[in-house]
């Protein structure tokens, strides 16, 4: 029979946060901004990126590849353009800081491009593109990874990780879009996520040793074997294998972090270094039209992909980020429900640090 979920309200889930983040040196503002954007990442219901993520965080940080007090660097700074280097600091503090350059930077010149180096994981994506809507402006969030998932269409060994891409863009009456997706078919976490619940995965987001297809979460995560978006190449994997390529050279290669499987080829790992690259933007779209225009045709165009007939047994069409918002709403009231093994090694991590435990 399976487990029960575990609800906690998002305060405590921040608290707890915070109490584990300082307990590993983490500047207490960094620890602030940190544990709310984890938070607000499982508010949004993806439950593989916010507090999932704590255990192999706290992992890296005790093998010395996270220092979680350490100060990012502005490496350059020219016009439109600037490069950060988070020196080995966990992502979610520099991200956020390179994606407000970003934004002043659109500001000032309409379009801001900043990379960061030498970071760690970051998070949801969808935490840094969603900053531009505030400022009524367009977001670009990717983001790459030294441990390498994503077999290439025609192959059969894992050369690219799982390279996300989230994309936010302002709208007037409606919500804006806000798209956060993998360019592998799934992302790891949602194997992560399978794994605790012990339910299976559908057939086409992972392949075992032999390159077919696997139902089995737990399998998976030990193979990491996972297909491009699109799965297979009648289906157009090469899709996803070159999103995945591009990822990489804007996260990776054009500011010099690690890119496809560097890291398995080369001295980093005995040198505790993931060199995780981030690439951020921000754009003005009042530079290339008024505001009010802009929103007004996005209104349009999100009305007139709503109102277009569902397919059969479906009840409504849905535009990137809507499900995720109904989701924050609904779990700001009801708590964010836990699988009780994350809550079991949470407490683990506690008990370890000395600090109280997430359910008290």
């Amino acid at each position: 029979m399976a487990e029960t979920a575990v609800l906690v309200m998002p305060e405590r889930l921040h608290a707890y946060l915070v109490a584990v983040l300082t307990a590993m040196k983490m500047p207490e503002p960094w620890a602030e901004l940190t544990a709310a954007l984890m938070v607000r990442t499982d508010l949004r219901g993806v439950d593989s990126h916010g507090i999932g993520m704590l255990p192999r965080y706290v992992e890296l940080w005790q093998a010395g590849y996270i220092l979680p007090d350490a100060e990012p660097i502005l490496v350059r700074d020219e016009l439109a353009t600037a490069l950060l280097d988070g020196q080995k600091g966990l992502g979610h503090y520099v991200s956020t800081l390179a994606m407000r350059h970003a934004i002043d930077r659109a500001r000032a010149y309409g379009i801001g491009i900043v990379v960061v180096r030498n970071s760690n994981h970051y998070g949801a994506a969808a935490n840094y593109s969603m900053m531009a809507l505030e400022h009524d402006m367009i977001g670009l969030s990717t983001t790459n990874s030294p441990y390498v998932a994503m077999v290439p269409t025609f192959g059969r060994a894992p050369m690219l990780s799982t390279n996300p891409i989230s994309f936010a863009a302002p709208a007037g009456r409606h919500a804006p879009f806000v798209l956060d997706m993998a360019t592998t078919t799934v992302a790891v976490g949602k194997l992560t996520v399978a794994s605790r619940w012990g339910k299976p995965i559908p057939t086409g987001w992972a392949l075992d040793e032999r390159g077919v297809p696997m139902t089995d979460a737990t399998l998976a995560l030990r193979h990491r074997l996972l297909t491009p978006l699109g799965g297979t190449r009648e289906l157009g994997s090469h899709k996803g294998y070159g999103l995945g390529v591009m990822v990489d050279i804007l996260s990776g290669v054009l500011g010099g972090g690690v890119f496809g499987n560097l890291f398995a080829r080369s001295d980093m790992r005995e040198r505790r270094t993931h060199n995780v690259g981030h690439c951020f933007a921000a754009i003005d779209p009042a530079r290339f039209r008024p505001l009010e225009e802009f929103k007004r045709d996005m209104d349009d165009m999100f009305e007139a992909l709503k109102s277009s007939p569902p397919a059969e047994g479906q009840a409504r069409i849905y535009v990137a980020g809507e499900p995720e918002a109904e989701t924050e709403r609904r779990r700001r009231v009801d708590g964010i429900p836990l699988a009780p093994v994350l809550v079991r090694q949470c407490d683990e991590i506690a008990r370890a640090l000395s600090v109280p435990r997430l359910v008290l």
